[in-house]
């Protein structure tokens, strides 16, 4: 009973100074549970409730860094993993079908308005039109891109970066695209939205045709 109350006096005086509860049981060393119902009423300073907000605000950030990084860990490992099993794209017709359902996600299902695909992220137009020039035959020149931009972007910057993106033409870029001004905070590297069009109906047909036979192949529902 005495090393109850020792424990005891010992934890109040320590949450006196501001010290956490899990500062506390490390060195009072008794179950976390005891001490917490110990100071629960205990009157702090000024001082010592800012050396243990200090304190709270430090472990949660610790903390939240701690839960990041095993995150980042566990993505790189699954990443590494789908590497590995990732097989190598050297048919046609598979590079056909992936472009179809990107397409299919991303590009304009109007038939009559020629073939067009939207997206601001680099990779994934990169992607689509390599798969695109693999699977079809095309006339470079029936390229047409349109940049989607903030005011605070330099349009001739953005223009040279998509540019070599695509690998196309920077004569083939029409006067960019002006979005309002929202009032919300500038995007970080955020390089604009690309339009990119390519003048044939025929395209856009071959290639909603074929992300529809895919889909009705490998989706049916019922």
């Amino acid at each position: 009973m005495k090393l109850k109350i020792k424990e005891r006096l010992q934890s109040i005086r320590l949450r006196e100074k501001g010290f956490s509860v899990n500062e506390i049981v490390r060195r009072v060393a008794v179950a976390k549970s005891s001490v917490s119902t110990w100071v629960r009423n205990v009157t702090m300073s000024d001082k010592a409730r800012k050396r243990l907000l200090t304190k709270i605000k430090l472990g949660q950030v610790l903390s939240a860094e701690r839960k990041r990084q095993r995150t980042q860990d566990l993505l790189l490992r699954y990443k590494e993993q789908a590497s590995t099993t990732l097989p190598k794209i050297n048919d046609i017709s598979v590079e056909r079908i992936i472009c179809a359902l990107l397409y299919w996600c991303e590009g304009l299902k109007s038939i009559s308005k020629g073939t067009c695909f939207t997206n601001s992220d680099p990779k994934l137009i990169k992607t689509f039109l390599t798969l695109l020039r693999h699977s079809f035959p095309l006339d470079e020149k029936k390229f047409r891109l349109c940049i989607h931009l903030h005011e605070y972007h330099d349009a001739e910057k953005q223009i040279a970066f998509w540019s070599k993106v695509t690998n196309i033409d920077r004569g083939q870029f029409i006067k960019p695209y002006r979005k309002p001004h929202t009032g919300k905070r500038i995007k970080k590297d955020y390089p604009g939205c690309l339009s990119l069009r390519y003048h044939s109906n025929d395209l856009a047909k071959r290639l909603l045709m074929t992300a529809t036979a895919f889909l009705e192949k490998y989706g049916p529902i019922g």
